[in-house]
């Protein structure tokens, strides 16, 4: 009996530890497996958003604040459509004849057309010229739409989000981050006007004089995605490949906005799976699962910021100089906290000159 019994135990304990090791073997397939899909997205930030509700359903790096590139023409957008009517003319001014744009979606001096007409150049083609004149046909000038345009996300609750221009071209001080650019669209599709335009493949529009311009929506996605609502392209040298789309399934709608994708194909590939991912969640009941890289650690505002993520884990940024990127910071006293906000604003400086030209721009730069 007795050595029935210290069998019975031995085989308890076997058990036990067969147990243990298939749920170690689990959890690092699991962690394995979120490390891959994590390491797919090679955009500097990005999120999948739940339009019905606001909620993240997927997110890296969702405050990092970057340049936001054409997609800050849905904000224009909105401002225009909130203080004038689409058939109302505009004229051309030299000013606007001479913003730089992309071939083919210029506009020339003098040149009468509609606001319904340059909402389309702006949001299909981003034609810059169209997005300057419009502003200057609503305050007068571009400077006084831009503090309208800056209200309007205050009210809209895209936190970080700053504009200098009506374009995107790249400036100091212009700055977005994913999950802003995801409210921005998701209040953008409550303007019928602006969802049918951005939703468009291809038009045609003309001046009062006659001249008619072909237009091709840049978001290539309305080809290939049968539940395409639309969305806003983007590109600066300094902004890389920007996106912001929506897409709809079974009545439920996903917005995924991307900030610094490396190409244009990437930014089509990312794009798709976070769709994908964002509607896997909403099917499942999938927790959200939101992660931060050490460069979201530093803010435009040169602070050192402390990030939680879905699962509660605390992550910490730690010093990005040349001599002690390993070195944690530590924060345990008034001095401490001053030294880490100093040496985060020379952090952000540097980063600030090299990647922010100050609105210095070429024909190279402009984008759809």
């Amino acid at each position: 009996m007795r050595q029935l019994s210290t069998i019975s135990f031995q085989l308890s304990a076997i058990r036990r530890r067969l147990f243990f090791v298939i749920i170690c073997s689990l959890f690092t397939v699991h962690c394995s497996l979120f490390t891959a899909h994590a390491d797919e997205i090679k955009s500097k930030a990005a999120l999948a958003m739940e339009a019905s509700t606001g909620r993240v359903l997927f997110a890296k790096n969702p405050n990092l604040k970057l340049p936001p590139a054409s997609t800050t023409k849905l904000v224009t957008a909105m401002v225009v459509l909130d203080r004038t009517r689409l058939n109302e003319t505009v004229t051309i001014s030299e000013k606007a004849a001479e913003v730089p744009t992309i071939k083919g979606t210029g506009f020339k001096a003098g040149e009468t057309v509609t606001v319904e007409t340059l909402l389309y150049a702006a949001l299909l083609r981003s034609a810059n010229g169209a997005a300057f004149a419009l502003a200057e046909h609503v305050a007068g000038s571009e400077e006084k739409f831009v503090e309208l345009m800056n209200r309007k996300v205050v009210a809209i609750g895209a936190s970080g989000t700053k504009f200098i221009n009506t374009t995107g071209l790249p400036g100091k001080g212009q700055q977005i981050t994913a999950y802003g650019l995801a409210k921005i669209l998701r209040h953008a599709l409550k303007y019928p006007v602006i969802r049918e335009i951005i939703g468009t493949r291809e038009a045609e529009i003309s001046t009062s004089e006659g001249r008619i311009i072909s237009l091709e929506n840049t978001n290539k996605l309305l080809w290939s995605d049968d539940g395409a609502v639309g969305g806003k392209t983007g590109y600066t040298r300094s902004a890389r490949h920007c996106f912001v789309y929506a897409g709809e399934r079974e009545g439920e709608t996903v917005i995924v906005a991307i900030l610094g994708a490396p190409s244009r194909k990437a930014l089509w590939d990312e794009a798709e799976k976070l769709v994908c991912k964002g509607f896997d969640v909403i099917a499942s009941a999938e927790q959200p699962v939101i992660y931060y890289t050490k460069a979201d650690y530093t803010t435009s505002a040169g602070k050192t910021a402390y990030k939680k993520n879905s699962r509660g884990k605390r992550s910490k940024y730690a010093k990005a100089s040349a001599k002690k990127k390993s070195k944690k910071v530590q924060a345990t006293s008034a001095e401490g906290r001053k030294r880490k906000r100093t040496e985060a604003k020379k952090i952000f400086k540097k980063e600030d000159q090299k990647s922010i030209r100050a609105g210095v721009f070429s024909a190279s730069e402009l984008f759809s």
